[in-house]
């Protein structure tokens, strides 16, 4: 019963931390690509799509530092108080970018999406929670369903945005910021107490020399690094700048983009309750054939055509849900004792840094044509497929030590 209450509480964290995440994404491509002028996609008369990319990089900024800070950290000080505290600072984080979108203040709400970003990298500290708890076949299952939470989150955020939008832009924030309150509430009536670490290291010293990219000096974690970095670029690609294509394309606003992405997320969501069960084929090789699959879809949307691109936006889902369920438990198997948080936050990190960089090449190539940036993600994804097919054949002999590699 213990281990029960303590997934369904890391899947709740997981889907309240995504719901606030997802909101803009229906709200904010058709406050900068409908043709209206406002205050936010005005600022010192720069293009309105380029304010777009960079809005969209900046929560990417803070999910990365987040995510490269708050998982070492935990292990350090704790899973729960870290929760705790992230929780509730990006619950008064929504309640800013609120602020910001009434005032039409496109600074205030570079500040505040910044801040939510940081303190919802926790991502890490929940993965790494059930990574330290459970085992084994349980161990990848759980992770699997914490995947679902948070696509179900991303279902939820759209949904919630497109329904209450109508009362006011700033009517879904607020709601998230509820949410999250509840989630501290939640996190301190269920999660158990852990016994404080006998170190004596300060936060600041854990922040220099116990950060995710730490583990970069780590022969195999740099080929994963790369290699996840590949994949998530064309997976962010494909996030952040298919609403934009469904604005250009088909023509939806906020309601239409929200119903395809909750389709989207509805998919993951199915997909993941059944992807992390035990497979007889190894899991690169499965890793591999997702992120195949997943560029395929991308390259399918990059193709302009409306009919076929909103099925593969949709379709994406089932590949990816399979993707992120094999990676996460693997690495807990493979790389484990070099610590949980760290390298659940170094695969957050991971994506985190694929979003800003192509929110940045996006708001460039968007300039010119959409499809661009999709046609690089389905570039990206698939060479990351191959790495990791030829990494399945390297892996064939004894398990990579954890030791430092030379040089």
């Amino acid at each position: 019963m213990h281990i029960k209450l303590l997934i369904a509480a890391a899947c709740l964290l997981g889907l309240f931390s995504t719901i606030g995440a997802s909101l803009p994404y229906p709200i904010l491509p058709p406050l900068f690509a409908s043709g209206v002028g406002n205050g936010l996609n005005s600022f010192l008369g720069l293009p309105p799509k380029m304010l777009f990319g960079l809005a969209l990089t900046i929560n990417p900024l803070g999910l990365l530092i987040g995510n490269t800070l708050l998982g070492p950290l935990s292990d350090r000080y704790g899973r729960r108080p870290l929760l705790m505290l992230t929780t509730i600072g990006a619950a008064l984080g929504h309640m800013l970018t609120a602020a910001a979108l009434l005032l039409e203040s496109y600074p205030l709400f570079i500040v505040a999406r910044f801040a939510t970003g940081l303190l919802e990298g926790n991502g890490a500290v929940v993965r790494a929670m059930l990574a330290d708890r459970l085992e084994g076949d349980l161990r990848v299952r759980a992770l699997s369903w914490l995947n679902g939470a948070f696509y179900l989150g991303w279902l939820a955020g759209p949904l919630l945005a497109g329904a209450t939008v109508v009362w006011g832009i700033t009517v879904p924030f607020w709601i998230a910021a509820g949410a999250l309150v509840m989630t501290t509430v939640l996190v301190a009536l269920v999660l158990p107490r852990e016994t404080p670490s006998l170190a004596t290291t300060s936060w600041w010293y854990v922040a220099r020399h116990q950060h995710a990219f730490h583990l970069l000096r780590h022969a195999d974690l740099r080929k994963l690094f790369i290699v996840q970095f590949a994949y998530t670029c064309g997976v962010t690609a494909f996030y952040e700048f298919y609403p934009l294509w469904l604005v250009e394309f088909p023509g939806y606003g906020a309601p239409g983009i929200a119903w395809v992405t909750a389709g989207l997320c509805a998919v993951m969501t199915l997909t993941a309750v059944f992807a992390g069960r035990p497979s007889r084929f190894a899991p690169l090789q499965r890793a591999a054939w997702s992120a195949f699959a997943c560029a395929t879809a991308i390259a399918a949307v990059a193709v302009g055509h409306v009919g076929l691109g909103l099925a593969a936006i949709v379709l994406f889902g089932i590949p990816n849900a399979f993707y992120n369920a094999i990676v996460p438990g693997w690495c807990a198997e493979r790389f484990g004792a070099l610590g949980q948080g760290a390298v659940m936050g170094l695969l957050s990190t991971t994506f985190c840094l694929a979003n800003i960089v192509m929110a940045l090449v996006g708001s460039v190539l968007t300039l010119l044509d959409t499809r661009l940036i999709l046609l690089l993600g389905a570039l990206l994804s698939a060479w990351a497929a191959w790495r990791l097919q030829g990494w399945r054949v390297q892996m064939a002999g004894p398990p990579a030590s954890s030791a430092p590699a030379e040089g």
